[in-house]
């Protein structure tokens, strides 16, 4: 009896001290919420940069009613609707066009753009594909910051 006792006190610690595994290996799934070679206003992204490429990611969130100043993006960025909708209007072309929740759209570069809210509250969920020191937003001649 003595012999059992050691084996499964043995086999108790082995249990003990082994690493935890997952249960399963699988592949997860992968919705493409957005793949654009344009801007959501129809301008084509003509180049990237060779440098070092920075990329930020910030969660916006804009009151209800409000308009956001007019400005520009000088790298590739994209947005995903968290919450609410928001309508882009481009300054130039007066093109507009509505984003809701669950929506991304591709961003405009270096075209004067703001964006514009309804009855809630939005937040938006924006990655910018920049370099470091090249600011993600900036504000047309006269006007205040985006964020």
């Amino acid at each position: 009896m003595p012999r059992f006792a050691v084996f499964l006190a043995f086999g108790c610690l082995s249990a003990l001290t082994m690493p935890a595994r997952a249960q399963q290996v699988a592949s997860g799934h992968r919705d493409i919420l957005l793949q654009a070679t344009r801007s959501w206003n129809g301008k084509a992204y003509d180049h990237y940069p060779a440098t070092a490429p920075e990329l930020t990611m910030i969660r916006l969130t804009i009151p209800a009613h409000t308009a956001l100043p007019w400005h520009t993006h000088p790298v590739p960025n994209a947005g995903y609707v968290l919450e609410g909708q928001l309508t882009i209007h481009d300054q130039a072309s007066g093109r507009t066009e509505t984003f809701h929740q669950g929506e991304a759209f591709a961003e405009s570069v270096n075209a004067i753009h703001r964006g514009e809210t309804g009855d809630t509250p939005t937040v938006v969920l924006l990655t910018y594909a920049g370099t470091p020191g090249t600011p993600t937003s900036v504000p047309d001649k006269g006007e205040k910051p985006e964020y």
